[in-house]
């Protein structure tokens, strides 16, 4: 490395180092921001996440086969049991999204605290899981 190159390298490790306090709290957010958009990513929380795990589904797919397989012996059972599968499932459901939302709203509702990227990211969450619960 030439001494003009070490020299342009020093001044701008500098300037960096200077930034003002605005720009150090931007360039956090956009830190916390992009950990969080790959938080979302690795843990499943984007628009692609399934309505359940994969246990939860099989389990109510196998319960599904009980219930239909049942049918020609017991119909009125095999009905009784549909409608309380389809209740499972129903109640499944409306936790899950509840328990989504409420996370959702704990994300944002920090009072004063939220920045305005904290809300940009919020935002983009709540249109997540609103195209979520459109699909349904």
């Amino acid at each position: 490395m030439t001494t003009e190159q070490r020299d342009t390298t020093e001044q701008e490790e500098t300037a960096e180092q200077q930034e003002s306090p605005e720009l150090q709290e931007q360039a956090e957010h956009e830190t916390k921001a992009k950990e969080a958009d790959r938080s979302e990513e690795a843990t499943g929380t984007g628009d692609d996440q399934g309505l359940f795990r994969d246990n939860e589904l099989q389990s109510f797919r196998s319960r599904w086969d009980e219930v239909q397989g049942r049918f020609v012996d017991e119909p009125r059972e095999s009905v009784q049991k549909a409608d309380d599968l389809v209740s499972d499932l129903v109640d499944r459901l409306t936790s899950g999204f509840a328990e989504t939302r409420s996370g959702l709203e704990d994300q944002w509702n920090k009072g004063e605290d939220a920045s305005t990227e904290d809300l940009r990211v919020a935002l983009m969450r709540y249109r997540a899981f609103f195209q979520r619960l459109l699909q349904v």
